[in-house]
């Protein structure tokens, strides 16, 4: 089943989850590069790893809600239609963004479990993916801080993709996925 909305702008809670993704990732990022500022083994420094572990899985369950919302709401076409090549492009492009935001959830907390690190959510402790297995756990962190340095690079694209539509192609892809302005 969709739905549709306005034609020409994704839906609500389309453009509310992506935007709220968007904070929760810069505030991920920010959490574990300047974790640094604490001393190792410190409350701070602590607080700062459980806060990034806690927001990545609610990145990891806005996915799933984001997902529904494209199952339910209809994609609104690009004004004016960008060229086929481009098109093809920003489908592998969001493949591997969506990608990136289930697999560094996913890889934290079996990374978490192999390590036989608790997994803390918001005053719950997730259950363990793994058996305990430190090698295993220092390997799936290195494919975890790996395809975090990637999501630099992914993220970074998407928003000069996003601003070239917007400045030099001059169409909506930007306008579709902004917050609606009152008046």
């Amino acid at each position: 089943m969709t739905t549709t909305t306005n034609r020409n702008r994704y839906s609500a809670l389309s453009i509310s989850a992506h935007w709220l993704t968007a904070l929760l990732i810069i505030a991920v990022y920010c959490l574990i590069e300047f974790r640094d500022i604490f001393p190792r083994g410190s409350d701070g420094r602590e607080a700062m790893k459980m806060w990034h572990i806690m927001l990545g899985l609610v990145i990891f369950g806005l996915v799933f809600v984001r997902l529904a919302a494209l199952a339910v709401y209809r994609i609104p076409p690009i004004m004016p239609t960008p060229p086929a090549w481009q098109h093809i492009l920003a489908k592998w492009m969001h493949f591997a963004l969506w990608l990136f935001l289930i697999a560094m959830p996913v890889l934290g907390w079996l990374t978490l479990s192999a390590q036989g690190k608790p997994v803390p959510f918001f005053g719950l402790e997730l259950p363990a993916l793994l058996a305990p297995d430190k090698a295993l756990g220092h390997q799936l962190e290195e494919i975890h801080e790996t395809i975090g340095t990637i999501g630099y690079w992914l993220i970074g694209l998407h928003v000069v993709a996003a601003l070239y539509h917007h400045h030099f192609m001059r169409d909506d892809t930007l306008l579709r996925m902004l917050p609606q302005r009152a008046g």
